[in-house]
């Protein structure tokens, strides 16, 4: 495993299922891409329902949700300008006519070390991963939560800050991963979640196209 949760998970990351590591373990140097087609049920509260139909305008979270919903993600690792080492990780859901898409860019800070997601394009929303393994699986919570504003980071207060938890695991009998996430406010309650599965491949990828970059000028990291 190489790549940007490698870092953060240390010798932790040798208990990941081979193919959990596979998933997370892209890098700079590695010409290709992975991406996986499943389906996926979302669910949606009511109270954040103002915000998130604000937030496809910058391909955060949205509004829908749904049964059997068509889903694809998307991943690569490259090296960011400032020289960060970054993963993008795309995520698309099918609802109709309409694609709704949800992007991310999980960076490491060596020095501190630190794993960063800026979230949506333009990464004006910023927020501390914590990751850890479980039976195999990867499980990731967000931590200290800022929005970026002209390079400046303003931290976000604790209620208005939101609980992430993903969890990210490979069964060997139907060979396909699944995942759970969630986000909840102490103030909304539950804001979104979605739960399914889904098949992966290889796609040669030999330089990274700029709209899977949904970030740039990050340096420096928020404080």
């Amino acid at each position: 495993m190489t790549g940007v949760y490698e870092y953060a998970l240390g010798d932790e990351a040798d208990d990941l299922h081979p193919k959990v590591r596979d998933r997370y373990g892209l890098g700079p140097a590695d010409a290709y891409a992975t991406v996986g087609s499943g389906r996926m049920d979302i669910t949606r509260g009511t109270l954040a329902l103002p915000v998130l139909y604000a937030m496809p305008l910058r391909n955060l979270l949205f509004p829908e949700s749904g049964k059997d919903v068509p889903f694809s993600v998307t991943t690569v690792g490259f090296r960011d300008p400032a020289g960060y080492e970054a993963l993008t990780t795309r995520r698309e859901f099918q609802f109709g006519e309409r694609t709704r898409r949800f992007d991310s860019l999980t960076v490491w800070d060596a020095e501190r070390e630190r794993l960063f997601d800026f979230l949506g394009t333009g990464g004006h929303v910023v927020s501390e991963l914590h990751p850890r393994v479980e039976d195999g699986a990867l499980v990731v919570e967000g931590g200290k939560q800022w929005t970026r504003v002209g390079g400046r980071y303003l931290p976000t207060p604790g209620p208005l800050a939101v609980d992430v938890t993903v969890h990210d695991r490979y069964d060997e009998g139907d060979e396909r991963f699944y995942v759970t996430a969630t986000v909840e406010s102490d103030l909304a309650g539950h804001v979104l979640g979605y739960r399914g599965s889904f098949t992966q491949e290889r796609r040669e990828m030999e330089a990274v196209p700029p709209d899977l970059r949904p970030t740039t000028g990050i340096d420096p990291l928020p404080p």
